[in-house]
């Protein structure tokens, strides 16, 4: 009996969804631009990145050629006539957003359809009368921030004085969260996530879809960094998922990431926490270890996204990518006859893109199993394809939804 290990490369996107012009994200393509702006040598804010970008394993199940498919563009240093030994394509999300819980959620098997509330672009974004009541139950001094920024700047810019006042660094995107920075020595960790709880249960009326502990570390802003104790408190999925299914059905549902908060804990049997891809590729081994037969290890490897997606930072996500690539045959070495990888996303990030924000694109899919049979997968209408295909491969029954099996 198979086990599936489903990997999330968190914003690793191939190429804008055909409504991106609802989005403002028309042109967007997370992979096709990092990988020209590597063959292009081209410098930003950060550093300069020399030589193409190099993925040969995802290369081999296919990525070029699904980015290809999905954009139009073949990108630099990916050749269209390689020999391929996995299953390739592109999923198409159905769901109105281009967020994380609403990716996750459409990969585990249904359409969104939740009208997340999101806060304006205005300064302050917060309602007054929220941030009152946060304040006063939280018993805190006030708030910094109340605004839409990208998690470090805005900790560089306000984590002295977050410090030194006790008042907590607040702020949005143009996701459905609300996200609280604090240090985590100074503040204490357990009352930030007591504080996180607050705030979640004072924005659920507002259909705000998470909460977001963001604690840091360091002496000043030169070398703030965010630590390993982030805490997503989300709302909990409308539907099953195919984590609740396969619990159901008796299997082991293991979480490597962020992937039990994503889903409020729903589903999950045993969660390994994880900060930073190389420990969460780690993680996924130990979650290897402990699968057994018809067993499901979903992993999310956020670094993508937080850490480089945002920040609008090329080189990084182009280092961090062949870092992860490299990694992949000791996954492979340890596959039983039976077991299937799948690599997938949840959204776009593109780090060329203006702003700081998620982009609406198609999200690849790259599938590895030992008897599977190699080749183009198409475009799928819909992530729920790849639940599907992850219930197919456990040997559950069909979910009944709009998702269609690809093996």
């Amino acid at each position: 009996m198979a086990r599936v290990f489903l990997l999330i490369l968190d914003s690793f996107g191939v190429g804008a969804a055909a409504d991106a012009d609802k989005f403002g994200d028309v042109g967007s393509d997370t992979f096709l631009h990092i990988a020209q702006q590597c063959a292009w040598g081209k410098a930003d804010r950060y550093s300069v990145r020399s030589g193409p970008l190099n993925l040969p394993n995802m290369a081999a199940l296919g990525l070029g050629l699904a980015g290809k498919d999905s954009s139009g563009l073949l990108a630099p240093n990916f050749i269209a006539d390689q020999r391929i030994i996995g299953k390739y394509g592109y999923a198409i999300e159905q769901s109105n957003g281009k967020d994380t819980p609403t990716g996750h959620w459409e990969i585990g098997g249904f359409k969104v359809d939740i009208d997340w509330g999101c806060f304006p672009t205005t300064i302050p974004c917060f309602p007054d009368d929220l941030i009152e009541e946060f304040c006063k139950r939280a018993k805190i001094p006030g708030i910094l921030g109340n605004k839409h920024a990208s998690g470090m700047p805005v900790i560089k810019e306000l984590g002295e004085e977050s410090i030194k006042t006790g008042k907590p660094i607040v702020y949005t995107s143009v996701d459905s969260v609300f996200q609280i920075a604090v240090h985590e020595e100074h503040f204490g960790l357990e009352r930030l996530y007591e504080i996180c709880q607050i705030a979640f249960e004072l924005t659920k009326e507002l259909n705000i879809g998470r909460v977001i502990a963001r604690p840091f570390i360091g002496n000043n802003a030169d070398d703030f960094t965010r630590t390993g104790n982030r805490h997503d408190y989300a709302i909990a999925p409308t539907h099953d998922t195919i984590l609740d299914r396969a619990k159901a059905a008796g299997r082991q549902v293991i979480a490597v990431g962020k992937i039990s908060d994503i889903y409020a804990g729903r589903g999950v049997t045993h969660s390994i926490r994880a900060h930073l891809n190389d420990n969460i590729f780690n993680a996924t081994l130990e979650a290897e270890a402990m699968a057994k037969d018809g067993d499901f290890v979903m992993a999310n490897f956020v670094d993508f996204d937080m850490l480089f997606g945002h920040p609008r930072d090329v080189p990084g996500y182009a280092n961090a990518l062949e870092e992860f690539d490299v990694r992949l045959p000791e996954l492979y070495g340890r596959m039983k006859d039976d077991d299937i990888i799948i690599l997938t996303a949840d959204h776009g990030n593109d780090p060329t893109w203006e702003g700081n924000d998620h982009t609406r694109e198609h999200v690849p899919i790259l599938v590895y199993g030992k008897k599977l049979e190699a080749g183009p997968i198409g475009a799928r209408q819909s992530f729920c394809d790849i639940g599907e295909s992850v219930i197919a491969a456990l040997g559950l029954p069909h979910t009944g939804g709009i998702g269609v099996s690809f093996l």
